[in-house]
Order: structure tokens, then C-alpha cells, then sequence
């Protein structure tokens, strides 16, 4: 079948949903697309027509392997764009997604290709999420969510996920990205938020940020070690520079290189 754009976006859902746990049915899809549950049914079955989903006999949707093939492709070129943006552009981590959500139906893989050259072949995008491989196996695995961590537990931020525009801005204006460590200081009970130190300043945390990070425990001499992976400001943060360029090009201006 023609990949579409809605054919890439659902597809796209489908893998999120699916590498995050949980049956995929298409309450769920529907919920995380915006789209009436009608049109989910009427688009699944396109989709299984068309060999790219398979549904179970419980009702579970699950990705064929040229489903989740297609599938890998569009994430790629989304996360490939989002570190783009938050390198090159300086566009802000809560901002690229968005941007990302449109640029990636319309770049060809000739550009993709140098996107991901120009950027020195990126592992994860701003968020941490990681960047398949042009060619070869991904793994999307996600690391432990912040709310299994035992309190004096010192967490590194390893993923922060990128569904909810504040949450990213909060987070990033008292320092929590990926490479931050957190110190588990206290959990307070009856729904109340969790206490994390930060760089040696405490901040309380409710259960939409909680919900929003993930990462490893380490060693507690790692507690106030501040952000390892965060890009410091006003630093160089891409590999593609107006010397390279002029390098590859000539004498040509950087606005007249074409990645």
C-alpha cells in the first residue's frame, strides 16, 4: 500500500505504544493519535490489508516486520530532525518535537543520510531517545522509570519523554536532562510528590514529572555529580560548521550548502 503521511504516523504510534507496554487496541491508538476511534478501525484495516499490522486473536495490534521496518524509518527521520534542530538551530528540547512531527514526512533518505552524517552519526536525539540504526537491529528498550527508585538511590537521567511541552520546559529550567543525576531524597505518602536533589538544590516533583523520566540507579558518590550529558550553553553543538562546509563546497557560502 501507498505510505502515506497517516499511514507513517500510525504506524509510528503503534511502535510507540507497543515498545512502551501494554496491549495496543485502538482505544489506545485513538487516544494518542486524537483521532476518533471510527477512523482508527477504518485505517486498521487498511493497514492490514496492506501487511503492516497484524491483529491478534485477543484484539491486540502488533506490527509486522515490514510494518515496524516502515515504521523504524519515520522514527529515524524524527529523531534525526529533532537533534538537528536542538544542535544546529538551537531550537529549545520542548520545541523540536513538534517541528520534528512535520519535517519528517518530507525529508528524502539522500538527506537523512546527511542529516545523520553532518551530525556525526547521533546515538539519541534531546530526550534520549535512541536513533535506529540506517541499516542493522534497534533497541528501543527503556530504562526504569524514576518512581521504582528507592529513596537515597541516586538516579541518572538516561530518557525524558517528549509528549508534553511544559514538562519538558520545567524540567530543563531546574536542570533535568539526560546525564543529569538525581538524588532520591524522600517520598511523601498519600499521593504527595517525590523530593530529588538536583546540582544540591532540592525540588519536589509530582507524579507527571515523576512519570516523565527514566534512568539508571548508580552509586551514591554519583549523587551531586550535576549533568554529564546536558550540552553546556554556548557551545559548538554541531558537527557541521561553516569550515567543513566550505571545505566540501568550495568557496560557497554555508546558506548555499545543501545537506
Amino acid at each position: 500500500m501507498e505510505t502515506t503521511r497517516a499511514v507513517q504516523d500510525y504506524l509510528k504510534a503503534i511502535y510507540a505504544l507497543q515498545t512502551a507496554g501494554g496491549a495496543v487496541v485502538n482505544a489506545r491508538l485513538a487516544q494518542r493519535l486524537g483521532i476518533s476511534p471510527p477512523s482508527v478501525s477504518a485505517m486498521i484495516r487498511r493497514l492490514e490489508v496492506g501487511a503492516l499490522v497484524r491483529r491478534l486473536p485477543s484484539g491486540e495490534l502488533v506490527l509486522t516486520a515490514l510494518g515496524e521496518a516502515q515504521a523504524l524509518r519515520t522514527v529515524r527521520r524524527h529523531r534525526l530532525i529533532e537533534t538537528l534542530l536542538y544542535r544546529c538551530l538551537g531550537v529549545p528540547w520542548d520545541e523540536v518535537h513538534d517541528e520534528a512531527e512535520v519535517l519528517e514526512h518530507a525529508i528524502s533518505a539522500r538527506l537523512e543520510d546527511r542529516i545523520a552524517t553532518a551530525l556525526g552519526h547521533p546515538s539519541h536525539d534531546p530526550h534520549g531517545d535512541p536513533i535506529p540504526p540506517r541499516d542493522g537491529v534497534h533497541e528501543e528498550g527503556w530504562p526504569r522509570p524514576l518512581d521504582s527508585a528507592p529513596e537515597g538511590a541516586s538516579v541518572v537521567v538516561e530518557r525524558v519523554s517528549d509528549r508534553n511541552a511544559d514538562v519538558l520546559r520545567h524540567l530543563a529550567e531546574i536542570g533535568v536532562v539526560p546525564g543529569t543525576v538525581l538524588g532520591v531524597e524522600q517520598r511523601v505518602p498519600f499521593g504527595g510528590p517525590l523530593w530529588v536533589r538536583v546540582a544540591g538544590v532540592r525540588h519536589a516533583l509530582g507524579d507527571v514529572l515523576v512519570g516523565s523520566i527514566f534512568g539508571s540507579v548508580q552509586d551514591k558518590e554519583l549523587e551531586n555529580s550535576g549533568a554529564m550529558g546536558a550540552i553546556p550553553e554556548g557551545e559548538d553543538r554541531c558537527a557541521f560548521n561553516a569550515d567543513t562546509a566550505a571545505d566540501r563546497a568550495g568557496s560557497q557560502p554555508l546558506a548555499e550548502v545543501q545537506l
